[in-house]
């Protein structure tokens, strides 16, 4: 092996000596001859074995081409494609890629790109319907406003009348007018800006839950208790929690509304407790529970809803406003015959700066 790789790069002008036994015979021949000839025919050949080697690496190069652009670049290619499409018009169904049935990787990304996509269509579909409701309540709201003005004017000559029938009704009046004016203006800017941040005062309670109570239009039947202790405060925007309690009871009211049956138990119970620095209110009723669809999208707007021709914002607000104030809403229990719904609220930090300089102050 060597000597024919000595002869093929450095032969050519040297003399080669061949030499062997001759058949059975102790004679031996011995040939002495050129070596250009056989370096030729070395070279010849050399050059026919790179050749065809080259051309069966550049057929195998194509081979493998092919198949990695038909395994994994064209589908590649294809979900990019799909994904610069999607982004010019999100809202055309006809964008959305259409997954091969695949179990490899590349199946897996397309499918979950096909579903990423679905999600963002109809996400997108909802926040385009919240823009044109927000449109269409703003114009509506900026009359109403003035209505519940002129409203509140009346309301305030109520007070002027001796009737105590008047004097017990007069002030839930105004204070229902004085939300009703407050939400009217916070609805103007609501396409503009979120939910304000909640400014915590010390609020009783029970007196906030006896307002809730006096908003809701309870039909005959349906026991609401109030089980809230007197003393019983919480660290919170009172408007914000008012809210958020308004929308869980009209809740339960609407889902045990449903039931038509005389014997049938329908009650709604609010309570509180204090866990240390946090508060915990629960609101139970005693309802048909919550569909499985309504829990699986609990806090989702227009997906979230147990009642045919319901929104689910309500559950939305109230997620929205209670995490403001670092608290939670949960779905603590739904089983047919009772439905739980905890709302935690911590009480705010004290900065230990701000609070010993309040200590200093002079009396």
């Amino acid at each position: 092996m060597t000597g024919a790789l000595d002869t093929l790069f450095f032969g050519g002008d040297r003399m080669l000596r061949v030499f062997g036994p001759v058949g059975d015979s102790d004679k031996e021949f011995e040939l002495i001859m050129p070596d250009y000839s056989l370096r030729k025919a070395m070279l010849i050949y050399s050059r026919n074995v790179a050749f065809v080697s080259l051309l069966i690496s550049l057929f195998t190069a194509m081979l493998v081409y092919a198949a990695i652009d038909l395994i994994m670049i064209g589908p590649i290619r294809t979900m990019t494609r799909s994904m610069l499409s999607f982004s010019e018009a999100p809202d055309d169904p006809g964008r959305i890629i259409r997954p091969a049935a695949r179990s490899d990787e590349i199946g897996v990304a397309e499918r979950e790109l096909s579903q990423m996509q679905e999600r963002l269509q109809k996400m997108l579909s909802e926040q385009k319907h919240l823009a044109d409701l927000g449109l269409a309540v703003s114009k509506i709201n900026h009359d109403m406003r003035n209505i519940l003005a002129s409203a509140q004017l009346m309301s305030d000559r109520l007070r002027q009348v001796r009737d105590p029938t008047v004097q017990a009704f007069a002030p839930k009046l105004l204070r229902a007018l004085d939300r009703a004016v407050s939400y009217s203006e916070g609805v103007l800017h609501y396409g503009r800006t979120q939910e304000p941040p909640p400014s915590r005062r010390r609020v009783r309670l029970r007196q906030l839950v006896e307002d809730v109570h006096g908003l809701l239009d309870i039909e005959e039947g349906i026991e609401f208790i109030n089980a809230v202790e007197t003393a019983f405060e919480v660290d919170a925007d009172s408007d914000q929690l008012f809210r958020v309690l308004t929308n869980l009871c009209r809740n339960s009211v609407q889902a045990m509304a449903a039931d038509t049956e005389s014997a049938v138990v329908r009650r709604l119970a609010v309570s509180a407790e204090r866990m240390g620095s946090v508060s915990r209110i629960a609101v139970t009723d005693t309802g048909p529970g919550l569909p499985p669809k309504a829990r699986e999208n609990l806090f989702a707007a227009f997906r979230g809803s147990a009642r045919s021709g319901g929104t689910g914002l309500g559950l939305a607000i109230a997620h929205e406003l209670i995490r403001a104030h670092g608290g939670t809403v949960e779905l603590v229990e739904s089983i047919g015959g009772r439905t739980t719904f905890a709302v935690t609220i911590p009480d705010q930090p004290v900065r230990l700066d701000q609070a010993r300089g309040s200590l200093r102050r002079p009396a």
